[in-house]
């Protein structure tokens, strides 16, 4: 609700049939609206913190966290870039375990989604490959006893082992990813988010106030409310 307050009015032609005259206009707030990116919130070094959303968190729980104040979730959002809430903002294990369930069914969920590589390295601690890579079940490389110098121990680095790979000929490095890892790990990715800094709250909304004003043309009445009989043009 804070952010609507900062929107500008829009007085445009009622569509109201009841509407007691031709020339009567309503005052509505102007969606249309967007917020320009300000050129001193690039520097997120400075400005920005990194922020881990916790399990159930919304933005006016983290705003009121944060800022002391529910009413600046909009401040979470546009400073955090969240352009779709449901898209980029990540859902609470209750919802991501419905969510799982109603996409591939409840006999389906711990069904494989997809194969990823697992970290290889050699004995001088030399990345050979990279964990993370989505492949086939089939996917192999060659291994040390294939590669000069030849006979040299590699190392296989998962979550839950560490593997000797000695003079061995052909590897095959990968991992099942089950849906409910899949989906898990997509979720987990939205967490953390760059917040804006409490100490430069007040120079963003005055920002804000300033770049959601009306400048001056043909439907200007004043800097937050134009009329328009278009409003796609405001």
């Amino acid at each position: 609700m804070g952010y609507f307050r900062k929107l500008p009015n829009i007085s445009y032609p009622s569509p109201l049939s009841a509407k007691t005259a031709s020339g009567e206009y309503i005052i509505v707030k102007n969606f249309f609206r967007k917020t320009k990116t300000l050129d001193w919130l690039s520097d997120s070094a400075t400005v920005f913190n990194k922020f881990i959303i916790a399990d159930g968190a919304r933005p006016d729980t983290v705003a009121e966290e944060v800022y002391g104040s529910s009413e600046l979730d909009f401040v979470v959002v546009l400073t955090g870039k969240i352009s779709n809430i449901n898209n980029d903002w990540p859902l609470s294990n209750q919802q991501l375990y419905d969510f799982t369930v109603n996409k591939y069914g409840l006999a389906n969920i711990n069904d494989v989604h997809h194969y990823e590589t697992f970290e290889i390295r050699d004995d001088k601690n030399r990345l050979i490959l990279p964990a993370g890579k989505a492949v086939d079940s089939s996917f192999k490389i060659n291994g040390p006893g294939n590669v000069w110098p030849l006979n040299a121990t590699w190392t296989g680095i998962t979550a839950n082992e560490i593997i000797q790979y000695a003079g061995t000929a052909e590897i095959s490095p990968t991992l099942s990813v089950s849906n409910w890892e899949h989906e898990t790990d997509k979720n987990e990715e939205k967490r953390e988010l760059e917040i804006l800094r409490p100490e430069y709250l007040q120079v963003f909304l005055e920002d804000l106030q300033r770049i959601m004003k009306y400048t001056k043309n043909s439907q200007y009445i004043n800097p937050f409310l134009v009329q328009t009989e278009n409003t796609t043009l405001v």
